[in-house]
């Protein structure tokens, strides 16, 4: 599927750090595509054409294994099928990996890369691509797991600054002649294999070259001199990045793609079918390829469920469960709760798991602020209750980070909270919904998820209104910790430990066994913050009478609250009601005067909907209003048991620093 112009270059933005798979482009896993003729069934085997110049060709891919890798449960089960579908046909057949296959997983502190070496070596796939997450272990580990691999390791566009060579134990291409088909495979990455690995590419002597001009010249080169019949690019830089890729390169047929972690079965874009199957060895994608006279005509192509009714190779079992054994299937403590280590839950929200690791993080430097990223959290998987192993710790945290103390000022503190939210008008916000990318302990913050806004509003540390000019400790992940550009980059440091991030929740989990973590509140979304028109009290009732958010349509009752900035106390409302652009929240007269006390800062939250947004992920809006408040009942402006509202309340605004992302 040559085409014959280069069509203009479509800049494509991806956001820095593992994408949530709630976002996933397609719903149906077992979705089929096509260019001229239906794909088969699960039962049939893709029919290979009997005339002289015709074949076809079967390429079968995966991606992103990452912490199945170290799990008794899905990996050997995608073997089985990858090697059903070998067997299935006639066909000439070629496996190609996606990337990030031998890391993060549950054994990464103990053996690195060893286990999912292994059991790469029982997939036999012809080629793999080095991903970001391959590179956890450093430049120098890649030449060792290569070594240890049957298959060869490409990466084209990741070259040592002064010789042009690629990576030592890798290659760019390679060549695979299957049934009188040649294939041609080329590995590429796109510049975030830089920003999401903690190895330094200029201090280790690498540069990274354009993924599309690299992969457009190699795949000319095999074509015209290799004399290659299909180009397939094994490219690790998600679905977006590789549509991109297509409509720039020439001579290229397929793009298998790993890194956003997404269901795409096979579609073509720009003259190349692209495919991912998500991650975690979950799915198979399978792409036929009608080869005639050297040139690609059709194809049709779909993805395959990793099913508990495909059994387990035993071979991959028994490597996986003998490296468990030691020490990961040791039970660690107990869960009262479940603990949510789901993508989409820790990007977009505090979880009650990122509570309990970051309180973890504190309880062993004694840091003020803890914080640490979402995608640092992996599995995707929800825990208990019930029993938690050791392998359950290193799967949810399984980067070889360790922790961190630096001290930052209040000013420096709002910015790194800051820097992390994703608006909804952003490409990804549109995508995957707004996101406050971070889990914390220590600090309680607004913020706001739309463009032209404060993202930081109110924030607090320990129950106190957080200072511009305080220095705080903080203490963070070593990954973050480097995050070029940031405040934490030359922050003054505290302590570096030798802790790993997972052994620190691991000995929390031990010594506070059973763990009933909660959601506290601690991140606060806001679309809109509004005016508090009056407060009045009459028959038992504390009524907040506040402005209605833009484009109100209408209110979720028992989500409205309120909270005080210094305790973190709350109160439920005991009815809510909307109507000519006010909402009234109401309020047990007494609870409400418990939680004013003698007078101080209180915020309203509550959920509404509104014409104003289309949301994303978020099912509705939040608002937010803060306000001065009186515990008596009886003070100017706030109506009594008995008597009439005399005055207006004297509501005084709560004052925030508001600071742009940075």
């Amino acid at each position: 599927m040559r085409k014959s112009v280069t069509l203009a270059l479509i800049l494509c933005l991806v956001v820095a750090g593992a994408v949530p798979p709630a976002a996933a482009s397609v719903s149906d896993s077992h979705s089929t595509t096509e260019s001229t003729a239906p794909a088969p069934t699960a039962a049939q085997a893709p029919t290979n054409d009997t005339t002289d110049n015709t074949t076809t060709l079967t390429v079968l891919s995966y991606n992103d294994v990452q912490t199945a890798a170290a799990e008794d449960g899905t990996l050997p089960r995608m073997v089985t099928l990858l090697n059903q579908r070998r067997a299935a046909h006639d066909n000439p057949t070629v496996v190609v990996g996606g990337g990030d296959e031998v890391s993060p997983h549950s054994l990464s502190p103990l053996s690195q890369w060893r286990v999912p070496a292994k059991v790469l070596n029982v997939v036999d796939p012809d080629a793999e691509v080095v991903g970001n997450h391959d590179l956890d272990y450093g430049f120098d580990a890649v030449e060792n797991f290569s070594n240890a691999s049957e298959f060869p390791w490409l990466m084209a566009n990741v070259v040592d600054q002064e010789t042009g060579e690629t990576i030592p134990g890798t290659k760019p291409y390679t060549v695979v002649e299957r049934g009188g088909v040649k294939v041609g495979v080329v590995g590429v990455a796109d510049e975030k294999i830089e920003s999401k690995t903690a190895v330094d590419f200029d201090e280790q002597g690498y540069e990274l070259r354009n993924y599309s001009e690299t992969a457009s010249e190699y795949a000319t080169m095999l074509k015209e001199d290799e004399n290659v019949d299909v180009v397939v690019v094994s490219a690790h830089l998600g679905v977006p990045v590789a549509k991109n890729l297509a409509n720039t390169t020439e001579n290229v047929d397929a793009i298998v793609v790993g890194d956003d972690e997404i269901e795409y079965p096979p579609q073509e874009t720009g003259g190349a079918v692209i495919m991912e199957a998500e991650a975690r060895a979950e799915h198979v994608a399978e792409l036929n390829l009608t080869v005639e006279d050297g040139e690609v005509t059709k194809w049709n192509g779909r993805l395959l469920n990793v099913t508990d009714d495909v059994p387990k190779n035993e071979t991959v079992s028994r490597i996986i469960t003998e490296a468990r054994e030691d020490e990961l299937d040791d039970v660690a403590g107990r869960t009262e709760v479940a603990l949510d280590a789901r993508f989409s839950s820790n990007y977009h929200d505090e979880t009650a798991l990122g509570n309990m690791i970051t309180d973890s993080f504190r309880a062993q430097t004694g840091a003020e602020v803890a914080i640490t990223n979402a995608g640092g959290i992996r599995s995707n998987a929800i825990y208990g209750p019930g029993n938690v192993t050791v392998g359950d710790v290193y799967n949810i945290l399984p980067f070889r980070n360790t922790l961190v103390t630096v001290e930052l000022t209040g000013a420096e503190l709002e910015r790194l909270l800051a820097s992390q939210v994703v608006p909804l008008e952003s490409w990804t916000g549109q995508n995957y919904g707004a996101e406050a990318q971070l889990q914390v302990s220590g600090v309680t913050y607004e913020w706001v998820g739309h463009e032209n806004e404060s993202y930081i509003r109110d924030a607090w540390v320990n129950g106190e209104p957080l200072d511009e000019d305080e220095t705080y400790t903080v203490t963070v992940n070593s990954y973050m910790a480097g995050w070029e550009d940031s405040v934490l980059e030359d922050a003054p440091r505290v302590s570096n430990s030798d802790m790993l991030y997972g052994t620190a929740l691991l000995e929390y989990v031990r010594e506070n066994s059973p763990v009933a973590p909660e959601d506290t509140n601690r991140i606060r979304r806001v679309d809109d913050v509004t005016e508090v028109q009056s407060v009045s009290v009459r028959k038992g009732t504390a009524t907040v009478s506040l402005d209605a958010p833009n484009g109100t349509t209408n209110v979720v009752a028992d989500s409205f609250y309120a909270v005080r900035g210094d305790s973190g106390e709350r109160l439920k409302a005991e009815s809510v009601t909307v109507e000519d652009g006010t909402v009234k929240v109401r309020f047990d007269n007494a609870e409400y005067r418990k939680l004013a006390g003698d007078g101080g800062m209180l915020q309203i939250y509550g959920k509404y909907d509104t014409s104003a947004y289309e949301r994303v992920y978020f099912e509705h809006s939040v608002l937010n209003a803060d306000f001065e408040a009186s515990g008596s009942g009886e003070k100017k402006g706030h109506q009594t048991e008995d008597g009439e509202q005399s005055a207006r309340a004297p509501i005084t605004q709560g004052s925030a620093s508001p600071i742009t992302a940075a």
